[in-house]
């Protein structure tokens, strides 16, 4: 009999939900919510309330264009955690609500370990162990994968994640939202030794990103003074000076861990993994220092309710289950550090 799993993602301001049948996808929908735009962030009221009028119909495409009954279902799983915790809360109560309806078990999924599992969606593969460079909005860590389940933080920032410094740089810079990738794109047409920004260096593994932000604003306040359309005309090299200190401060903690763990095997997740200049970066490093490099489909960096599935197929196997009572918003963490 097969392992029919239902997935649901709504930890931020993404609907979706995925099909899996014994380790294989069949399919990830995704539902964007395009209201935060104006606000230039995600306003997390607005975001509870948009997943409540995406969930069902994200839900009906995935069961429909899998060809799998309701009846066929083995598990629905769910993101319990970290996100915003009304729109958790959505995607958890409709995950419990169903699952009790169908009388399967409910899978609790830790949002930041799914990132890791996204690897495991389409070959190539990562061999264990390996380390993974997670990189979001909400979380910088640096995780050891000894297993599927079997996970260890082995550095993370103290303060902001690197996906917030690229964002909140992006605001100040007056782009749009989401401001990462637009600055990714500019960053390509600039010089990014135009400008020096400080590269923080933490003890051990572990990650600082309010520094830079600080000197940035100083830095874009300091030069407008002077000349106000500073800015316009410098916009391509201030972007790309920008986030050639921020990859170098991801870059210099992941060849330490490498080094530290004698780990070859190299792995990026989560949104910001989505970033060219990151890419060059790790490609540049893969041939100096003979690593395996290992990043997901596009689809599969930002949040999606794929990597959801596919690290509850492995929670499936484990027999790793929760019950009704289960908070829907729990925050976890992947193992211990420091």
């Amino acid at each position: 009999m097969k392992i029919n799993i239902l997935a649901i993602e709504s930890s931020c301001d993404e609907t979706s939900a995925a099909v899996i049948s014994d380790g294989k996808v069949l399919n990830n929908i995704i539902a964007t919510q395009s209201v935060h735009e104006k606000y230039g962030g995600v306003v997390p009221e607005l975001a509870s309330r948009a997943h409540q009028q995406h969930l069902i119909p994200v839900v009906h495409q995935a069961m429909e264009t899998s060809g799998i009954s309701k009846a066929e279902l083995s598990a629905v799983a769910f993101t319990q955690g970290p996100g915003l915790l009304g729109a958790l809360l959505v995607g958890g109560s409709f995950a419990k609500s169903l699952a009790f309806g169908l009388g399967i078990p409910l899978i609790a999924i830790n949002h930041m370990e799914a990132h890791v599992l996204a690897h495991f969606i389409e070959p190539p593969a990562p061999s264990f162990p390996f380390i993974c460079l997670t990189v979001s909005g909400g979380h910088t860590q640096l995780v050891l994968v000894k297993d599927y389940l079997e996970m260890e933080v082995i550095g993370e920032t103290l303060d902001d994640a690197v996906g917030e410094a690229f964002d909140k740089t992006a605001k100040m810079l007056g782009l749009p939202y989401p401001g990462g990738p637009e600055m990714d794109q500019l960053a390509a047409q600039g010089n990014p030794r135009a400008f020096t920004f400080p590269i923080t260096q933490m003890k051990n593994l572990d990650f600082s990103f309010s520094g830079i932000k600080t000197a940035v604003l100083y830095f874009l306040r300091d030069q407008t003074k002077d000349d106000p359309r500073f800015i316009a005309k410098n916009l391509p090299d201030i972007c790309a000076s920008v986030q050639h200190a921020l990859i170098n401060m991801l870059m210099i903690k992941l060849r330490k861990a490498a080094k530290e763990h004698g780990i070859n095997d190299i792995a990026i997740a989560g949104g910001v993994s989505a970033n060219s200049g990151l890419r060059t970066a790790l490609t540049k490093e893969a041939g100096e220092s003979n690593w395996n490099i290992y990043v997901p489909k596009l689809e599969y960096c930002t949040d999606n309710a794929a990597m959801i599935a596919m690290a509850a197929h492995y929670k499936y196997l484990a027999g790793e289950f929760c019950d009704r009572e289960v908070s829907p918003i729990a925050k976890m963490k992947i193992g211990n550090h420091g």
